[in-house]
């Protein structure tokens, strides 16, 4: 069954657009790893601070290839994190129905 994860940034006030550059350049290569089946980010236009990232994948294999990838750490880990005041996630298993 997939793994779907749900990430949570809160970005720094002032700080939105380093967050959403990192997302541009993230979001195209996560959807090209093998085993992700999306990888869509979204926000509330009223709490522009807070964008919310749907992801599935394969299985946690997938999951785990992602979050050690180049560009994970390049663009989340060195660029996004640094404006985040908050950070969540959590991970789920999709239901077959």
């Amino acid at each position: 069954m997939p793994i779907v994860m749900q990430a949570t940034w809160v970005v720094s006030e002032g700080s939105e657009e380093v967050a959403l550059d990192a997302l541009s350049k993230l979001a195209p290569l996560s959807r090209a790893e093998p085993g992700c089946r999306l990888y869509q980010p979204y926000r509330d236009p009223a709490a522009p601070q807070v964008i919310h990232i749907v992801e599935i994948y394969d299985d946690e294999a997938a999951l785990e290839a992602h979050t050690t990838s180049e560009h994970f750490e390049r663009y989340v880990v060195e660029q996004a994190v640094p404006v985040l005041v908050d950070r969540k996630r959590q991970v789920y298993d999709a239901i077959d129905v």
